[in-house]
């Protein structure tokens, strides 16, 4: 799950099956359509929006959910595929 805003997702997205866009400011309102059943995966542009993600949904008992570590900047690094413009030089991206 995504938790970057709509508009930094459609930007730069991961290009992976599954993946969906709930962003983090809106994650206490609409945390209970999340499945229960399955492992969620929380992801954005360093890992550190999807690290409080994980956490709030933890305490909330979904016990399930678990950040991915540096984000889609980490991702592109190591070469995975992303829909959007692929930065060639991380530093100088338009992202903090």
């Amino acid at each position: 799950m995504d938790v970057r805003e709509p508009q930094d997702a459609a930007a730069l997205a991961f290009d992976a099956p599954e993946v969906v866009n709930l962003p983090l400011s809106q994650l206490a309102q609409r945390w209970q359509e999340l499945p229960k059943d399955r492992d969620l995966v929380m992801v954005c542009q360093n890992g550190e929006k999807s690290a409080q993600a994980s956490a709030f949904l933890n305490a909330q008992g979904l016990i399930n959910a678990q950040p991915m570590r540096g984000g889609i900047l980490l991702w592109m690094q190591k070469g995975y595929p992303v829909i959007g413009k692929r930065f060639t030089n991380i530093e100088k991206s338009q992202y903090p």
